[in-house]
């Protein structure tokens, strides 16, 4: 029987006895937040989103298990990103399995915006996920077209009002839905301040009606590069006052550390060692064989020699038996989407462990390795880039890859690495 009162989200007297880990297998998100900015191995933040490495799940069954063993009042196992679990269901479902079957006693709970969680909630009552975690701030579609710039349901992307209308009613739906099945839910709102501070009691109310069974209000963190990166963050007295309004209806958590995507050890106090448990998972090796193709830019099939942003198409090669073979090329996605592109791009390549590539900006950088796409800027023969990939040999190229480094302004003849 799997103790519940372990989680020390659910449970503040088990805060300082139990520790929690949070798997970082979903790298890939359907909506963009206004207030969210997902950063690669950025080690000094500690918020959602943020991620020192993003793992496969037979490497984060590794690493908990290494973890495991440096920790052993691990409790709790989450995935909470840095994406969303649910538009990453394959890998989230599979480590969930892998989890549990190693740890039949552990808790295991996700943390999501609720989108696209329903075709997998029956799966998780049986995989025994206990905690289910929704973001959800606000039940008026108006001002949610405020907090989010973008959702994509159904392989269409939506905006504005009719995004939001299409998230808020996903959400209400599942939790609904997660109570059927027996799954605790707890609803995570973000404190903004003159965007929706005014909400939380009507919010609260509501959810509290729909089956919900706890609630976290969290104050807004300033993140640079996102729209709301100028917003006053609340007070205390505002904080106060919207946890007095929530509690009226919903249990109040009032201990959230505000977890990282990769959060290991007590809440409040992370192990320090874990980015370097995971780097030494994840060390000198690629993506998993469920990954066998590399992706390539390249202008004749020869040579790795074009920018990432200027390809047209990108080249797809395997290793077989009798060596490199050559698959076919794929379209890239339009310019003009900003980092939609490279998201999509991620999705077209998700086959792919590595791509091999004479030049690439720092956003689709971020996003392709964020899927779990190794970036390897070079110039030389395919088959060089490809026996790195394939058989670890050193990486020599014909020049050196950094006179095609490139920031964020470089715009390339397509006009799509922004």
């Amino acid at each position: 029987m799997i103790d519940t009162s372990k989680h020390p989200c659910f449970n503040i007297e088990a805060k300082h006895k139990y520790s929690r880990v949070h798997l970082p297998i979903a790298p890939k998100c359907n909506i963009q937040c206004n207030y969210c900015n997902r950063k690669y191995d950025c080690v000094n933040e500690s918020r959602p989103g943020v991620t020192s490495a993003v793992l496969s799940p037979l490497q984060a069954l590794t690493y908990l298990q290494k973890l495991h063993k440096e920790l052993p009042e691990i409790a709790v196992v989450g995935i909470a990103g840095p994406g969303d679990p649910f538009a990453n269901p394959k890998e989230t479902m599979e480590t969930l399995r892998l989890v549990r079957n190693a740890y039949p006693e552990m808790l295991l709970c996700v943390s999501t915006n609720g989108l696209e969680l329903a075709p997998y909630i029956d799966e998780l009552a049986k995989l025994n996920v206990s905690h289910v975690t929704i973001t959800l701030n606000s039940i008026n579609p108006e001002i949610l077209a405020k907090i989010y710039s973008w959702v994509r349901y159904d392989k269409k992307v939506y905006r504005g009002l009719q995004g939001a209308q299409i998230l808020l009613k996903k959400q209400l739906e599942n939790i609904q839905l997660l109570k059927k099945a027996g799954i605790t839910v707890k609803i995570n709102s973000i404190i903004l301040p003159g965007v929706n501070d005014h909400v939380f009691e009507e919010l609260a109310e509501y959810i509290a009606k729909e089956g919900a069974d706890i609630m976290n209000c969290i104050p807004v963190v300033k993140n640079a590069e996102t729209i709301f990166a100028d917003i006053e963050e609340p007070d205390r007295k505002m904080i106060a006052r919207v946890r007095l309004q929530t509690g009226k209806y919903l249990k109040p958590m009032t201990h959230c550390a505000r977890c990282r995507a990769d959060a290991a050890g007590l809440l409040g106090s992370d192990y320090n060692r874990s980015a370097e448990m995971m780097a030494e998972v994840i060390e000198n090796e690629f993506p998993a064989v469920e990954r066998p193709r590399v992706a390539v830019t390249t202008y004749e099939g020869m040579l790795v020699n074009q920018h990432l942003g200027e390809a047209k198409s990108i080249y797809i090669f395997e290793e077989t038996k009798n060596g490199y073979k050559y698959i076919e090329q794929r379209p890239t996605p339009e310019t003009g989407k900003g980092n939609l592109r490279w998201v999509e791009l991620s999705e077209i390549l998700s086959d792919c462990r590595a791509i091999l590539t004479g030049g690439v900006g720092e956003s689709p950088s971020k996003v392709l390795q964020l899927a779990g796409i190794k970036v390897i800027q070079m110039t030389g023969l395919i088959d060089t880039g490809l026996d790195a990939v394939y058989k670890n040999t050193p990486l020599r190229t014909l020049k050196k890859a950094d006179m095609f480094k490139c920031g964020e302004s470089c715009k390339g003849n397509a006009q799509g690495c922004a």
